[in-house]
């Protein structure tokens, strides 16, 4: 068995959902109560928690409020409706390259415990539905910000127009929305390109099991 009854942390490549990985080990283990502490979006890689049991399932809301660390590839100087890979692009007319003095400046800006509007592409629900289902059926989304926590921020390198950084933060941060309002504050626009969640609380990247490929992908 690859994976075994407790809490883990899974390697999730890019391409599946989080609930895929769920749905993968449950075929693997032969256990049906699966759960994780957090999801990655599609797009997204890097350590999804599962819990494999009923015993670990009940533990998964301790972690769900650790501390998230990952790294983001963000792209300058162009909008995203949904403010990474998958949305429809707009380049941002005269928009100025910045130097690294001022991406810092707008960094600060956005460290601490800031208000932050989650991006309309997302499961948030309003009135029971979804936001991302409300924006795909082309009629108007409007979510309210709400209070997070951004513990660091660090410029991992800079070559315009792609940056990555290192961002430390609490839970129910969106990193999408962290490379959207960084656009803003810059006035180059910018969208999330790769997004990789290197930690969550003790469990890290490098201790993450990766699990054998689908069948049906070999």
């Amino acid at each position: 068995m690859i994976i075994g009854e407790g809490i883990s942390a899974v390697f999730k490549p890019k391409g599946p959902t989080s609930h895929d990985i769920i749905d993968q080990i449950r075929r693997l283990t032969g256990v049906q109560k699966v759960g994780h502490a957090g999801t990655l979006d599609p797009l997204a890689e890097g350590v999804l928690v599962v819990g494999v049991g009923a015993a670990a399932t009940k533990r998964l809301g301790e972690i769900v409020v650790k501390e998230k660390e990952y790294l983001a590839t963000i792209w300058l100087g162009i909008n995203s409706t949904t403010d990474d890979e998958e949305g429809e692009k707009t380049i941002k007319a005269y928009a100025i390259e910045p130097s690294e003095n001022q991406i810092a400046y707008a960094i600060s800006q956005l460290v601490g415990r800031i208000e932050q509007k989650p991006p309309i592409y997302s499961a948030i629900k309003i009135s029971g539905e979804k936001a991302y289902a409300i924006a795909r059926a082309g009629r108007s989304v409007e979510l309210k910000s709400r209070p997070v926590e951004i513990k660091s921020i660090e410029i991992i390198s800079y070559r315009w127009p792609e940056l990555v950084l290192k961002i430390v933060c609490g839970a129910g941060v969106y990193i999408r929305s962290v490379a959207r309002d960084l656009g803003e504050k810059l006035e180059t626009g910018g969208y999330l390109t790769g997004l990789t969640r290197t930690r969550v609380g003790e469990y890290r990247l490098k201790e993450a099991i990766r699990l054998p490929p689908p069948k049906s992908a070999r």
